[in-house]
């Protein structure tokens, strides 16, 4: 019965969107936008603009005298018009000729040239329908008609599949270089998320560290999957939520603070439990610590440390009446090794394992917006791809570029 009472989650207390909020709930939010104070931003001018054109004035606005075109002038303001070209598919017909020999009579034909073996669509083609398959989540028959209204090419869903496929094959090597750089990681992060592959349950897997990003997809969220992935190779810390799966894979362990502060916001909704607003604000001297950690002495962090150990050792042997209040001081109690853990690591672990969740978001809306994938080649190849743009992105590639690099060689 108490637990029928509970409050439901939302995007505050839990890992859910805001999206999935209810609309009281979402009206009474903080308003989104720009901040009181916030600086703003405008579009910033090329540096290279195609054709410049100057506009200087005829005439003085005061007097109605003229103003003579070798008067020195300077630029007053800047405004720009951009426009996109009209695309259209570039199709080179490679024509094999055949003539009679005048000396044997043989019918001679012409090799068949390198450009037409093969696929007859080019390496920008097939980037064009990678990226927006992959980073754009349209489904083929969406693909289909941007093909054909964007840039008048008439490709089939099945011919559309061969290219994807096609282009797919070509990230493996990438994908296998990250997974070799993630095996030497001293620090790796780790989260997950359910997918629908060949109509069933599965999972979209994320492994990063400074150097990589690897993304995979299994039909399990055992920890077999990390085993796999990690091939005997033990970093200093691994970065997680509390499930069991990701445990036990690093000397030492972060538990995400997000995560836990979420529950903490949770069973704030339903008590006026005192214990727990001592945890808000322990939390809240955790996260102010973690903003100026590289700044601070090693010597000063571990005494914060100490102190905050303290305080928090105070906090859990707190009794209390609150049944959801005492289940989450044994929660806390389970993991509080694993939450300080970053302050021996200042600037190379992170508190919390947002950064996962960030880059475990574009598969999420992919899922959303296609429901899954039809076949499992279809979602190790898209891994593979995420795989390799998002490790380029690390040192500031464009992903575009990189599908054109790679898929589109």
């Amino acid at each position: 019965m108490l637990r029928l009472q509970r409050p439901e989650k939302t995007s505050r207390t839990s890992s859910k969107p805001p999206a999935t909020d209810r609309k009281e709930q979402r009206e009474h939010s903080k308003p989104g936008g720009a901040k009181p104070g916030h600086d703003g931003h405008s579009r910033v001018v090329s540096d290279d603009p195609d054709a410049v054109v100057e506009h200087r004035p005829e005439a003085c606005a005061c007097c109605g005298g003229l103003l003579p075109g070798d008067l020195c002038a300077d630029i007053a303001s800047v405004s720009e018009r951009i426009e996109l070209l009209a695309v259209a598919p570039v199709v080179t017909q490679h024509r094999r000729l055949a003539v009679r020999c005048p000396r044997c009579g043989t019918r001679v034909i012409a090799p068949a040239p390198e450009a037409v073996r093969g696929t007859p669509f080019g390496p920008r083609l097939h980037a064009v329908a990678t990226y927006l398959k992959t980073f754009q989540a349209l489904s083929y028959e969406r693909l289909q008609a941007a093909l054909c209204d964007l840039f008048g090419l008439t490709l089939s869903q099945g011919g559309l599949m061969n290219l994807l496929r096609r282009a797919q094959g070509r990230f493996r090597a990438g994908r296998d270089a990250a997974i070799a750089t993630l095996r030497k990681a001293e620090v790796v992060a780790c989260d997950e998320t359910g997918v629908r592959i060949e109509g069933s349950n599965a999972y979209h897997w994320l492994f990063h560290s400074a150097q990589a990003v690897v993304h995979t997809a299994s039909p399990t969220r055992g920890a077999v999957v990390v085993r796999e992935m990690m091939d005997g190779h033990w970093p200093a810390v691994w970065i997680s939520d509390r499930y069991t799966a990701q445990q036990g894979h690093a000397a030492e362990h972060q538990t995400c603070l997000a995560h836990l502060a979420r529950d903490v916001a949770y069973v704030v909704e339903v008590s006026d439990d005192p214990v727990l607003r001592r945890l808000q604000l322990w939390l809240g001297s955790v996260f102010a610590l973690a903003e100026r950690v590289t700044d601070l002495a090693a010597s000063t962090l571990s005494a914060k440390r100490r102190s905050l150990n303290r305080q928090l050792g105070a906090i859990l042997a707190t009794s209390s009446r609150c049944d959801l209040t005492r289940d989450l001081q044994a929660k806390i109690r389970r993991a509080r090794d694993q939450l300080l853990v970053f302050l021996a690591y200042p600037g190379k672990v992170e508190p919390t394992n947002n950064g996962s969740e960030r880059l475990l978001r574009p598969a999420v809306v992919q899922r959303k917006v296609t429901n899954g994938y039809r076949a499992m080649w279809a979602a190790e190849g898209e891994a593979a791809i995420r795989t390799v743009v998002d490790t380029a992105r690390l040192s500031g590639a464009n992903p575009f570029g990189a599908i054109l690099k790679t898929g589109g060689a």
